[in-house]
């Protein structure tokens, strides 16, 4: 990757933070910790990976991508409108009565949503679906889903996970924002996710184990599951929950609340300041 394209995808990171922050604020509500730990890699993907037009959102011959952790949709959102689907407005009225942008995504409502999601385990079975279209159909498109490292623990996840091996899908690549924590607690005093790699390796997947963090190796990451034929791959990203904000930064209370006047002025002060160092 050249040191100019890794520049413009910190730049483009650190504004989907920022957009996402400001997205909680005004909603008074929602999920800022999930959203702020996944924006490197949704920025990867929408700005230098995937195959999508915002001026055709359902071209037939898309990339599709799915936020299966659909509660940290600010992110999401924040990443399509600075793609261009939709003016950064919508964002200042997130979850507001009769906007476009809900608190959970809304594939029939939001230009560029591939998959309505939120139930957790859902979003990789549709995932999953889209990816067997494209074998069935005869198309060349990828499949690329999200899950949180807790959704994990849902059943249904499995289910998916047995179904994309038994179809052979090379076609999908599913991320693990694995950020350690949860509504409850951490991920290893709720339920326990250890040897995460050796579970989806058991269910016949390749295993990519990466920091979500670094453009570099998820570029890596990304290239290597587009030459895997046969089975599916899942690239189990660690992360840091609320990356980016100094106090939300590894915080559990900070998976699902929005931040005070006070907060928001500090998070914002704190990743315009991480922008500057960018620019400098």
């Amino acid at each position: 990757m050249e040191k100019s394209e890794l520049l413009q995808l910190k730049k483009t990171a650190c504004n989907v933070r920022l957009w996402t922050v400001e997205g909680v604020f005004n909603a008074k509500s929602g999920h800022p910790g999930g959203s702020l730990s996944a924006a490197d890699i949704l920025t990867y993907l929408y700005f230098k990976e995937m195959n999508v037009d915002p001026k055709n959102p359902a071209d037939p011959d898309r990339d599709r991508f799915v936020l299966s952790k659909g509660h940290c949709c600010p992110a999401l959102y924040a990443a399509l409108a600075l793609r261009g689907y939709f003016s950064t407005d919508e964002i200042k009225v997130l979850r507001h009565i009769g906007a476009m942008l809900q608190g959970h995504p809304d594939m029939k409502g939001t230009p560029g949503v591939d998959m309505s999601s939120g139930s957790l385990g859902q979003g990789i079975s549709a995932a999953c679906g889209m990816a067997l279209a494209g074998k069935l159909s005869g198309k060349d498109y990828r499949v690329y889903a999200m899950l949180g490292d807790g959704e994990c623990e849902e059943g249904q996840v499995w289910e998916s996970a047995m179904f994309a091996a038994h179809n052979k899908l090379d076609n999908l690549t599913v991320f693990v924002d694995f950020n350690g924590l949860q509504i409850d607690g951490t991920v290893a005093d709720v339920a326990g996710l250890s040897e995460l790699d050796k579970k989806f390796e058991a269910f016949g997947f390749e295993v990519i184990t990466i920091d979500g963090h670094d453009f570099e190796q998820i570029e890596d990451a990304v290239n290597k599951a587009k030459t895997i034929k046969g089975k599916p791959t899942v690239i189990i990203a660690r992360t840091v929950k609320g990356k980016g904000v100094s106090y939300m930064e590894d915080q559990v209370g900070w998976h699902g609340k929005a931040p005070n006047a006070e907060q928001y002025e500090t998070a914002m002060n704190e990743l315009k300041e991480q922008l500057k160092a960018l620019e400098a």
